[in-house]
């Protein structure tokens, strides 16, 4: 496949590559890179004293985490809410033992949620590509106040990391939360939004429910469609479903002439296109 930079089609490792490594931790976000990803997809949460950190869930999931001292933890989520939680009460969970347990990977020491700001810093001190962030902001109207701020000092929060480490030019900032993507149109117009929806949204109700065209739309994968590729490529809109893991899946979207790729093997995304053995 020979294409510029820009055009390149996008693999993105989902969580970092969520079935490999651990997820949203620095050891699988680094071990992703080497894979040959394109862009790290991950998750941002926010800590009662207003730290960001990279987390699928508001909150210590007992599917996932241990506490320091390798026991279970409650099933309660408002018991584990992050948002009422310091960050260095946080770095009490051990988010990386439960996966190797079910893996067979390398890495044998207790893993953390990490800060975004000491994720970008690692990514960067290690890597010499010019790899790209899609950060998804995690909020929802039912959340506000509860497991995060509002969505608009949520969003100042990340924003403000990722300035800070002077990235904002490989940064897509997605989110299933409109308000979110209507908020950093106006007021942080320079960095590329993706529009994340689940499989029954209409494509169709994109600019009436945004007031603009995000640079990138982002399915439920099983919702493509041929006729909605091409119509959202006419008006110059990327199309990036997730969370592709099968074969078969993987095939089927390429070939519809999508942009990227959500996925958490994003092995199988690379052997397919480039015939790379990982």
């Amino acid at each position: 496949m020979s294409c510029s930079n820009s055009d390149r089609f996008d693999i993105q490792g989902h969580r970092g590559a969520a079935g490999l490594f651990p997820e949203n931790t620095i050891y699988g976000f680094l071990q992703t890179i080497r894979l040959g990803v394109t862009t790290l997809e991950m998750d941002v949460v926010i800590t009662k004293d207003l730290k960001v950190i990279v987390s699928h869930e508001p909150w210590i999931s007992s599917k996932k985490c241990f506490d320091k001292r390798g026991n279970d933890i409650s099933d309660n989520i408002l018991n584990e809410n992050i948002f009422t939680m310091s960050y260095d009460e946080i770095q009490n969970y051990d988010c990386g033992s439960l996966f190797s347990q079910k893996k067979i990977i390398q890495n044998k020491k207790p893993l953390v949620k990490p800060l975004l700001s000491d994720v970008i810093l690692n990514v960067e001190k290690n890597t010499n590509s010019n790899i790209r962030y899609n950060i998804e902001i995690k909020s929802d109207t039912k959340g506000d106040e509860i497991f995060h701020p509002k969505y608009d000092q949520f969003t100042d929060l990340v924003v403000s990391d990722i300035i800070s480490k002077n990235i904002q030019e490989r940064v897509i900032l997605q989110s299933f939360d409109f308000r979110v993507l209507k908020y950093i149109q106006k007021k942080y117009p320079e960095f590329k939004l993706s529009m994340l929806v689940d499989k029954d949204y209409d494509y169709k109700n994109i600019f009436s429910d945004l007031n603009f065209y995000p640079d990138i739309y982002s399915p439920n994968y099983k919702s493509l469609k041929p006729e909605m590729v091409r119509k959202l490529k006419l008006k110059k809109i990327k199309i990036i479903p997730w969370t592709v893991n099968s074969n078969d899946d993987i095939a089927e979207v390429i070939n519809m002439g999508v942009n990227g790729i959500i996925s958490d093997y994003p092995d199988r995304v690379i052997r397919f296109l480039y015939g790379k053995e990982i």
